[in-house]
């Protein structure tokens, strides 16, 4: 994957509905996500995307939200979304999650996160596991980080993003926002 010079993208992907002790893990994440100056991606929608754009927001940071339907009215982003993005694409979104991320925290989980971390997985994309899916395949493993808490699943995504092109004059290539 070719290093990024612009500021890095963590898509944080988890279920529609979630309780109180999800949402918070879900808040610090996003928390976590701005105060080191990253984008935050989520599906835009209630539970785990809204908890996370909630977290980031209130630290300063900026939130996109992938949305299923093609207007807001198909598919109204939750209040904490500042740049909402209307698919049409229903499910088929999950997708373009993946894509527009450099590196997943999955939080918590139904199919639609599952088939995010499946679709990350397969496209080479860091994937950190916070309180989310177990796999255990006949004979083989994937090997995907999980976290013990928020902090740590910022930590973990972060150190698997790639190292940005240096930029003119700067020397070593130091990383920014990291």
């Amino acid at each position: 994957m070719p290093p990024r010079t612009q500021r890095p993208v963590i898509g944080v992907m988890g279920p529609a509905a979630c309780d109180d002790e999800v949402a918070e893990l879900a808040r610090a994440v996003g928390r976590g996500v701005a105060e080191r100056g990253a984008v935050l991606l989520t599906g835009g929608r209630s539970g785990v995307m809204e908890a996370a754009s909630r977290g980031a927001r209130d630290a300063g940071g900026l939130t996109v939200g992938v949305l299923p339907g093609a207007s807001a009215a198909e598919s109204p982003p939750n209040p904490f979304v500042e740049l909402a993005l209307y698919t049409g694409l229903g499910e088929a979104r999950n997708w373009v999650n993946v894509c527009a991320s450099d590196a997943l925290i999955a939080i918590g989980g139904g199919f639609g996160t599952l088939s995010e971390i499946a679709l990350a997985l397969k496209a080479r994309k860091p994937v950190v596991l916070l309180g989310s899916w177990h796999f255990d395949m006949e004979g083989v493993s994937p090997t995907v980080p999980r976290a013990r808490d928020a902090a740590q699943a910022v930590e973990l995504a972060f150190a698997a993003l790639p190292a940005p092109e240096p930029e003119a004059g700067e020397a070593g290539g130091a990383r920014k926002n990291r």
